[in-house]
């Protein structure tokens, strides 16, 4: 017998929750700590188990993460969550590292114009660093996702981006031992059939390394990449309340996946994720609340 759609389909998804890295950095707005606790309280509540809130970055540069060192501070402790949060060179790591930050993902961007403009070095020298960066994460005890940024194309790019580019750099990230390896379609221009095959690609080089994608939906095709991704095996996703979400350094690459709409979708296809949808939608309408006030607060 044929197998159908389902059976095809992983039995449980996991969705870390990216609302406060990626969801806020290109926000015109700031939000105040108290109000990030608020937003992973009601987040937490929903069932989401992994959340990645801040960037240790440059406040003068990314001005929406200036307070990650306070926000770390003040997070709930419920048993079973894990956070993390986004480093970029190893200055952000040992800031991240003094915070007491247990996971961190380390990403290089396989574009060489998005590299230079996301972190002034090109794709080489990034990688180089990153190299350094996990393997003195791990040594500190410290749980480290290594990605590729772009992993998909970049529209600031003339030409496609290889894909034997993007493994090349997925081979040299898994050889220093992350608990996981990230593919982000960072400027939302990735379309199925390029899903399946860079999953599978990815696969003989990873093996049974955990394995994320992190899908902005620019051109209208993340609900599409999304079921190849889960057709191809993949179980992990990061999402944002609302599809909020973009680069500061890229523009255009607004929207990430819905994470509401992540939850039905997987519960209308039989898959758990231990989330509630409408817990989600009240997250997402206190987001869309707290902005709305900050917004009316600076144009006092």
């Amino acid at each position: 017998m044929k197998a159908g759609l389902r059976d095809r389909l992983p039995g449980k998804v996991f969705l870390r929750d990216v609302t406060l890295r990626d969801g806020l950095q290109s926000e015109d707005v700031r939000l105040e700590t108290g109000d990030k606790v608020r937003l992973v309280e009601k987040i937490l509540a929903a069932g989401v188990r992994e959340l990645e809130v801040a960037s240790f970055v440059s406040p003068k540069r990314v001005p929406a993460m200036a307070d990650a060192e306070a926000l770390w501070r003040d997070l709930p402790r419920p048993c079973g969550v894990r956070y993390s949060a986004l480093v970029l060179n190893a200055r952000g790591l040992e800031r991240a590292a003094r915070a007491g930050v247990e996971e961190v993902g380390i990403f290089v961007s396989a574009s060489e114009a998005h590299s230079r403009r996301n972190s002034g070095r090109s794709v080489s020298q990034a990688l180089a660093e990153a190299r350094t960066m996990i393997r003195e994460g791990k040594r500190a005890g410290i749980r480290v996702r290594a990605g590729v940024m772009n992993a998909f194309g970049c529209h600031l790019e003339k030409e496609p981006i290889r894909s034997e580019a993007v493994m090349a750099l997925v081979r040299d990230l898994s050889s220093e031992g992350p608990a996981e390896i990230v593919l982000a379609d960072t400027s939302g221009i990735g379309h199925p059939a390029q899903i399946a095959e860079m999953v599978e690609a990815c696969r003989k080089i990873t093996g049974g390394l955990r394995l994320c994608l992190h899908l902005h939906d620019a051109s209208g095709w993340a609900f599409a990449n999304l079921l190849a991704a889960l057709e191809a095996g993949v179980d992990t996703f990061d999402a944002a309340l609302a599809g909020l979400g973009g680069c500061p350094f890229l523009p255009g690459a607004a929207g990430n996946l819905s994470a509401e709409r992540v939850a039905r979708f997987c519960q209308a296809l039989g898959i758990q994720t231990g989330l509630d949808p409408s817990a989600l939608d009240e997250a997402s309408a206190l987001l869309k609340g707290l902005l709305t006030a900050a917004r009316a607060r600076e144009t006092l």
